[in-house]
């Protein structure tokens, strides 16, 4: 793909024209803004279509080398898909899962939970390259709680529901080996309880087997987020997992525009156009215009992240949840710190201008480093979105070290020739560059 944004170098020759012509404010354009904003809108477009490649990767078919069933659907996660035929006669369930190989020596495995949508408590079978002949196995496992805790190996044993037939084969039959990618077809016939056709399907893979026991699958959210419930009679899919996956996609957009663009973009305002004689204090009202929105939908992305953390209990990202919560603590300081702004004239001046710069740029470095760690946890770590978010926060900093050059620059212009006044080489009425004398001081906060 390719992406245009407004070069660093020609906003730098608009500001030093409009500087040092004293333009009026109607003529004068704060080029930074524009860009950052079309970065914003452009990384938008790419997590949206980010998303609709995940939503759309996946496909189900109802045909397989050996059977025919009447349904299939595919599963949100690890591009997985289930085919089955029901029986209501006899409650009767056959069904065949689709999964792939993420390692020659990996596991792939599909369950059922008889209580609730969750690992723990799942009856799963697990087909694996067996470690002395590398044929594929099949193997019945229990997830009891002692699994997720990893106190002990996972072994083997007779599953407690009534399974009639299970096997697995590698998709393109005999001829067929495990590799990097390798689909492979679990087949069941399970008896299910009568009148209960709701059915809760875990599902997941791992990277390699010791002996015969599979060790802990990866833990991106896609690998902790493939569970799923639907009715096996009407092939109806619960929604919860709908709507999980909406509000992820919603509060990592949210999230990343806030914390991630908008935030840097406000601290750029503030550090480089408040010296501008022709922008006056305006440069004020657009600095806090910036953050204020920033902060109202970091909150709302926020407040969606504490949702989805009550609505999937059993899944928890310690490191993403801590800096959300020291980003949030800071916006909320910085936004009322507006509140007891003290006149440039009093004496605590200088202590609040500190406060608020160590918060601020702590703030902005925490939401930074906490996006792309929500890009870890989404299992968007190699995705388009990341890359879209890369490019425009690249093309900030681009901008930020164009006018930091400029400043260091005009600043020691300046103190050329203030020596060069002083020893009486160039008369005092000679003007500058026109740049407030207060650049020096914008350079060190």
């Amino acid at each position: 793909m390719t992406h245009h944004f407004l070069c660093p170098q020609q906003n730098l020759t608009t500001i030093l024209i409009n500087v040092k012509t004293k333009a009026p404010l109607s003529t004068f354009k704060p080029h930074p803004v524009l860009v950052s904003t079309t970065m914003g809108f452009l990384f938008f477009i790419f997590l949206f279509i980010s998303h609709l490649n995940t939503a759309f990767s996946g496909h189900c078919s109802t045909t397989t080398a050996t059977k025919t069933f009447q349904k299939c659907t595919t599963l949100p996660t690890q591009q997985a898909s289930i085919a089955w035929t029901f029986h209501p006669h006899n409650a009767t369930l056959d069904l065949c899962f689709f999964g792939t190989f993420i390692s020659p020596s990996g596991w792939v495995g599909w369950g059922i939970n008889p209580t609730s949508a969750e690992m723990t408590g799942t009856r799963a079978l697990v087909a694996f390259p067996d470690p002395n002949s590398g044929q594929l196995v099949l193997l019945p496992y229990i997830l009891d709680p002692s699994v997720k805790l990893q106190k002990s190996p996972l072994l083997s044993r007779p599953l407690d529901i009534n399974l009639i037939s299970s096997s697995a084969t590698l998709y393109g039959g005999k001829m067929a080996t495990i590799h990097n990618g390798a689909t492979v077809q679990i087949y069941a016939t399970v008896k299910l309880v009568p009148n209960k056709t709701k059915i809760h399907h875990v599902w997941n893979r791992g990277l390699y087997v010791q002996g015969y026991s599979p060790t802990i699958h990866p833990t991106t959210s896609n690998d902790l987020s493939s569970i799923t419930t639907f009715d096996v009679l009407s092939g109806s899919a619960a929604t919860q997992h709908n709507n999980v996956d909406m509000l992820k996609l919603v509060h990592g957009i949210l999230n990343a525009i806030s914390w991630g663009l908008l935030l840097p973009m406000g601290a750029v305002t503030a550090r480089y156009l408040r010296h501008v004689q022709a922008l006056g204090p305006t440069w004020f009202y657009v600095h806090s215009g910036i953050q204020l929105s920033a902060f109202f939908l970091g909150t709302v992305g926020f407040a969606i992240g504490i949702r989805m953390g009550a609505m999937s209990p059993g899944v928890t990202y310690g490191l993403h949840r801590k800096l959300g919560f020291a980003a949030f603590c800071l916006g909320a300081l910085q936004t009322l710190a507006l509140l007891f702004r003290p006149k440039t004239t009093h004496k605590f001046r200088k202590y609040w201008k500190s406060y608020h710069h160590f918060v601020g740029y702590s703030c902005v470095v925490l939401g930074v480093v906490n996006v792309f760690q929500g890009f870890e946890v989404m299992g968007e770590g190699r995705s388009y979105a990341k890359l879209g978010y890369c490019l425009c926060l690249s093309t900030l900093v681009g901008i930020c070290i164009a006018l930091e050059m400029n400043s260091w620059v005009i600043f020691c212009r300046k103190s050329k020739e203030e020596k060069m006044r002083r020893e009486g080489l160039i008369s005092g009425s000679d003007k500058g560059s026109g740049i407030h004398s207060g650049t020096h001081s914008g350079i060190h906060g």
